[in-house]
Parts: C-alpha cells; sequence; structure tokens
C-alpha cells in the first residue's frame, strides 16, 4: 500500500486528489496539510506511524510555501519521497524543485490517470516529469536560451516569485521566518542580477518568462 500526504491550501483540491488517489486498490490518502508550515509537525507527529511513502505538495501556498516547504522537509529527512503538483507550466520551476530534491513534478492540468502514475513512480523511488512539460525543458537546455531567472539562487528565486506576485517585504519575510533585512539584501540581489530596477519590472520579467501568470 503506498501512503500519500496531501499537501494543498484548497481543502476542495485536496478531496478531489483524495477521492482520485483512493480509487486506486494500492493508494491510500493517510493524511492532508493545508500549508508548508503544517508538514513538519504532521510528519513528526504522525510520519513514523503512518509510513508515509509520498508526499504530494502544492507549490503556490500562503506562507513560506511550497518551495520552502519542499527545502526544509528534504534537509531534514533527505529520504522523503515528494511529488510536486503545481499550476506552474514554465520550465524554470520543474528543475528548480528537482535540483531541490523532489522526485517528481506534475502539473495540476494533467490527466487523472498520470497522477496515479506520478505517485506510483515517486513511491517507487523513480525520477517523473509531467508528460507534457518535459519536451518544452529538453528543448530549452539544447536551445541554450536560458531565463535570466536561472541567475538566482534557491532563496532569490523563492523571495523572487513573491515579490512578483505583489508581496511586500515585510510579508516576505513573515512567511519565509527571515529577518526583513535578510529579505532586502535578497531583493538587492535579484534586481541587481535581473537588471530591474523595482518590484513592477520584476513582475514583467516573471511575466515574461512564464514565472507567474497573468
Amino acid at each position: 500500500m503506498i501512503r500519500v500526504l496531501l499537501v494543498d491550501d484548497h481543502a476542495v483540491v485536496r478531496v478531489g486528489f483524495r477521492m482520485l488517489l483512493q480509487t486506486c486498490e494500492d493508494i491510500q490518502v493517510v493524511a492532508e496539510a493545508g500549508s508548508g508550515e503544517e508538514v513538519a509537525p504532521l510528519l513528526a507527529r504522525e510520519g513514523a506511524a503512518a509510513g508515509i511513502d509520498v508526499i504530494v505538495m502544492d507549490l503556490s501556498m500562503p506562507g513560506m510555501g511550497g518551495f520552502e516547504a519542499v527545502r526544509r522537509l528534504l534537509a531534514h529527512d533527505p529520504a522523503a519521497r515528494v511529488l510536486v503538483l503545481s499550476a506552474h507550466e514554465d520550465t524554470v520551476h520543474p528543475r528548480r524543485v528537482l535540483d531541490a530534491g523532489a522526485l517528481g513534478y506534475l502539473s495540476k492540468r494533467s490527466a487523472p490517470e498520470v497522477l496515479v502514475e506520478a505517485v506510483r513512480a515517486v513511491a517507487a523511488g523513480q525520477r517523473y516529469l509531467d508528460p507534457q512539460l518535459a519536451p518544452r525543458i529538453a528543448l530549452a537546455g539544447l536551445s541554450g536560451a536560458a531565463s535570466p531567472v536561472e541567475l538566482l539562487s534557491e532563496r532569490e528565486f523563492e523571495v523572487f516569485v513573491q515579490l512578483a506576485r505583489g508581496r511586500s517585504v515585510a510579508d516576505i519575510a513573515a512567511g519565509l521566518k527571515l529577518s526583513p533585512s535578510t529579505v532586502g539584501t535578497h531583493l538587492y540581489n535579484v534586481k541587481q542580477k535581473l537588471q530591474a530596477s523595482n518590484q513592477a519590472e520584476l513582475t514583467l520579467i516573471a511575466l515574461r518568462w512564464g514565472v507567474i501568470e497573468a
């Protein structure tokens, strides 16, 4: 039996995924969380007893968000098997997530049977990349037309995405549990690397490279 933890801030979405996965005789959803902040305490409380095999996690959540949750989870337990399920269909997010240690990346628009296939693959310790995104990522690598966003470190990328969505330095600091001055330093580095002078220009860059949607 593959035991799954669902992490998504939308309860209706979690219900849909749970109903889909539990139509499979070999998959059982044993726990749910509504934010990245809930994951570590939940695993500490239930992880050993529940024997969670796959963590299916959304990226775009309030607070620390999925990227930071993945980073902290894998820093604490490098053996954790994470499948990221995201609305982002650009080539930057999948590469970032897989480089951070997640085993799989899947678009929320994928067919139901693809989610089941991805969960089974990740449970077996195999990497899984959305079949619709894989060719685009491969072509982006071959073309050499790398996004300038690739210049950012992992933490800078997290700050960049949240800034591009219009969040303030204070909100980002609270969500990532960093000091405002540290976030300000990341903001300075992001603007230097992307040659942007303000937050509006960062948003335009994020839209141009598909990091966020209009």
